[in-house]
């Protein structure tokens, strides 16, 4: 089954990233590796081509390096009691097994290296730079749920009861994994699931969604499902406001980043407007 990945940078939203990860890890039976990675170093750019002298030039360069080394002091510092308070906070959710990672490093290659084992990854939406009254994402958000082999449950700013789960099924590959996963993963059991798909009713689509019921219900899955037309991003974000789902499954980022640019992205707005966590799926 493996670990949950959990990763924490100190903001607000890492107190989410923590319970969601107790949460999952209490009805899986799994461990939890809490992680946090420290950015590869960003030296102190500056010019010292001017008429400065050479001696002071150099005394200039040796304070900026002491300073360096102490910023990277502290950073180390303050990533382990970041470690610390997450692991005793799942710890007081009742699972026993967690253990804390500090790393240095680029996020994406480090992480490709810490999930080899891992049955999912947590994240929070944003993190400390982030601008809530501009919805702003996090800034590794994006480049963790691209790069990233495993399910990312993107987690909410607080952790709510997970009850009822909204599917949003296009048919394309990554939601049909994600039905697959579902139907063998016990993290789903005895949950209310509820298979959305919005487009317009072609025998070949209605074929896929009902054909993803029955595999659920064949598990044993308490399953609701609809084929709704309309606006994606619009009529999922009325489910999700109207209080009809805690938690809400799609596939991530399935066109190019290019179209992405183009004509946005219904993952990142997805992702920027619901209230709730997501769970994507590459």
């Amino acid at each position: 089954m493996g670990e949950i990945i959990a990763l924490v940078d100190g903001s607000t939203y890492s107190e989410s990233v923590c319970d969601h990860a107790g949460w999952a890890a209490s009805r899986l039976g799994v461990p939890v590796s809490v992680a946090h990675i420290l950015g590869h170093r960003q030296g102190v750019k500056a010019d010292l081509s001017g008429n400065i002298g050479l001696g002071a030039r150099t005394a200039l360069l040796e304070e900026l390096a002491e300073l360096d080394q102490a910023k990277a002091k502290l950073a180390q510092r303050r990533g382990r009691a970041i470690l610390e308070d997450a692991k005793a906070r799942i710890e007081a959710l009742g699972v026993e097994d967690v253990h804390t990672r500090l790393r240095n490093g680029d996020l994406v290659e480090t992480l490709h290296d810490l999930e080899a084992n891992a049955a999912l990854v947590m994240i929070g939406k944003r993190g400390e730079a982030a601008d809530f009254a501009k919805l702003h994402l996090g800034s590794n958000l994006e480049r963790v749920v691209r790069a990233s082999d495993k399910p990312v449950m993107v987690c909410s700013r607080a952790f709510q009861p997970i009850n009822r789960v909204l599917i949003a099924f296009d048919g394309d590959p990554a939601t049909m994994r994600a039905v697959d996963h579902i139907a063998e993963n016990a993290l789903f059991a005895g949950l209310s699931l509820h298979l959305l798909t919005v487009a317009n009713a072609s025998t070949e689509m209605r074929r896929k969604h009902e054909g993803a019921v029955a595999l659920l219900r064949g598990k044993g899955f308490d399953v609701t499902s609809e084929i709704l037309q309309g606006d994606t991003i619009q009529v999922i974000s009325d489910k999700v406001s109207n209080g009809e789902a805690d938690l809400l499954v799609m596939g991530a980022y399935s066109h190019s980043r290019m179209r992405a640019l183009i004509i946005g992205s219904t993952t990142t707005e997805m992702i920027r407007s619901c209230q709730i966590p997501l769970l994507l799926f590459r």
